[in-house]
């Protein structure tokens, strides 16, 4: 699959990606999806398998790693913001409406995970967007929390706290792990979130698996599943039913109230829609919900 390095520009800083031009030849412009990944995960976890499949598919496909990961710019290292990485996403889907072969009126936007509220948030404020595709989604900070457990919390605010006053004067960030196994230290802890995160990272890629650990402060303030009710845009949402990381309960009662979504519910948890069995199920019904809105 032929596929470009891209970079725009986020807040005067880089953000880079990868285009996967339309497989189908057209003589006009073709829609375009904008993706990008969940809690400190960077594009080559598994990404690129999706953008494959929507550019054989006939849509071009943007992939990007935010400003602090991966091969993108910004300084300190890990450092997980919520309103840069929204900041992000405007810039992302910008840069697509301005490449001469996208049709700027068909742009989707898809992610998972964290990134599957980050999308719900962005066409809150992107009306003119053609589509959203919100996998094993973060909606509800609450949810996140408790999904946690209350002894992981406490841990993780001591660090988040010594992590901001090291921001506030100007010192390196403290990190902790974005995963780990039951009982040790990490943003996600529950059983199968270390060994189904790092499966997605292909062999000999590097990865840094921590995150700055005043992102724990947050994090329970973040519910963009509120927002769907503000969306007037086809929008797809993908649960999966034993998901310890996202919980789909608050994915399910926000789409109830929503007449532009469509809910599919899954069995498994967070990781499986990232690798086969399960990836081709999730794939699936993502291309038919494009066919039936882009096309």
């Amino acid at each position: 699959m032929t596929r470009r390095d891209v970079k725009f520009s986020s807040q005067g800083q880089s953000c880079v990606g990868w285009f996967y031009p339309a497989a189908a030849e057209a003589t006009t412009p073709r829609p375009c999806v904008v993706m990008a990944h969940g809690l400190g995960a960077i594009k080559e976890m598994r990404l690129d398998a999706y953008a494959e499949r929507f550019a054989v598919a006939g849509y071009h496909t943007l992939v990007f790693d935010y400003r602090h990961f991966g091969a993108s710019e910004g300084q300190p290292r890990q450092l997980l913001d919520i309103s840069k990485e929204l900041q992000d996403w405007r810039a992302a889907i910008a840069h697509a409406r301005s490449l001469p072969e996208v049709n700027a009126n068909k742009i989707a936007i898809w992610g998972s995970s964290l990134s599957g509220g980050h999308v719900i948030a962005t066409a809150a404020r992107e009306p003119d967007l053609a589509a959203v595709i919100s996998q094993v989604p973060h909606f509800s900070g609450v949810a996140g929390l408790l999904a946690v457990g209350p002894m992981l919390c406490v841990r993780l605010t001591f660090h988040a706290i010594y992590d901001a006053l090291r921001g506030l004067l100007g010192m390196s960030p403290h990190y902790v792990p974005s995963s780990n196994t039951p009982g040790k230290l990490g943003l996600m802890a529950s059983p199968g979130d270390l060994e189904g995160y790092l499966k997605l990272v292909p062999p000999g890629q590097p990865f840094d698996r921590r995150v700055a650990a005043r992102f724990a402060l947050f994090i329970g303030l973040y519910s963009p599943g509120r927002n769907l009710a503000r969306l007037t845009m086809p929008n797809l949402v993908q649960v999966a039913m034993e998901d310890h990381v996202t919980p789909p309960g608050p994915a399910i009662r926000a789409a109830a109230k929503s007449p532009f979504t469509t809910l599919k519910q899954y069995p498994k948890g967070h990781f499986a829609p990232y690798v086969t069995p399960l990836f081709e199920t999730f794939v699936a019904d993502q291309l038919a919900f494009l066919k039936s809105t882009l096309n």
